[in-house]
């Protein structure tokens, strides 16, 4: 039981109009510009919508353990995250906001509501609503506007990298200079030996929209060490959601 609330809670922290087949090629090879530009390009290649409905195929894979997920997922932008994780039946349904995260398990009659410190325990980051929502968009998961930075090109990409570390955190941006979304984003702290990798093989156009087509994350934390593949099998844009969520009266309360 344990192991799979694990597996739903790292579903949060990620996690009909026909998207278009052309992959965008992201073998192109970038001018060289200014850092400023290339954050400037990645801010304003933001999505564009007002509501994201997905449904996507997760995979799991923790050291011996592997676990295969449908989740449908649906963002009212910078509002609301709601997910729900099947298998068969059921599993998990979770509802994020800015002030913090929900979930229930109508299959073990239990239910969590706390602040995202819960999902630091499994990340190894501190994450905030904002953070979680650009990393599904395909979005740097820190402001670069702010960042004293520097832009390199290194394997296709512009990497964007602050000057000084952030909180003894290093920060890599891998930028695609043909859409300006990610390519990757890497955060490493070398103190507390964790890490936290996001990869996005590759975006499809929908609606005009560049939107990522996988995800990939990796996170590392001294001898533990996680992968999470999300496949997007559908993607509509401003339809109208329903993110009704409610705790059960009779279920239980976790702690994690």
């Amino acid at each position: 039981m344990k192991y799979l609330l694990q597996i739903c809670i790292f579903l949060i922290v990620f996690t009909s109009c026909k998207t278009n087949k052309n992959v965008i090629d992201a073998r192109l090879s970038g001018k060289k510009i200014s850092a400023k530009k290339v954050a400037r390009k990645h801010i304003l290649s933001n999505l564009d919508k007002e509501t994201v409905s997905a449904k996507l195929k997760v995979k799991f894979v923790n050291g011996k353990k592997k676990q295969t997920l449908s989740v449908t997922m649906r963002i009212l932008k910078d509002e609301v995250i709601w997910l729900k994780a099947t298998k068969i039946v059921t599993i998990l349904k979770a509802k994020i906001t800015p002030k913090g995260v929900q979930y229930y398990s109508p299959l073990f009659k239990n239910y969590f509501a706390g602040d995202f410190s819960s999902l630091e325990k499994i990340l190894g980051v501190k994450v905030n609503f904002e953070q979680l929502q650009n990393l599904l968009l395909g979005q740097s998961v820190h402001k670069l506007k702010k960042l004293k930075k520097y832009v390199e090109i290194k394997d296709n990409s512009y990497v964007l990298s602050p000057r000084h570390k952030i909180n003894l955190v290093d920060l890599s941006f891998f930028i695609n200079p043909s859409h300006f979304k990610l390519n990757k984003q890497s955060i490493v702290n070398n103190t507390k030996n964790t890490s936290l990798d996001i990869l996005y093989p590759n975006y499809k156009i929908i609606n005009n929209e560049v939107f990522p087509a996988r995800i990939k994350i990796i996170a590392k934390q001294k001898n533990k060490f996680t992968t999470i593949d999300l496949n997007f099998k559908s993607v509509k844009f401003n339809t109208n959601l329903n993110t009704h969520f409610k705790i059960p009266s009779n279920y239980n309360r976790i702690n994690l």
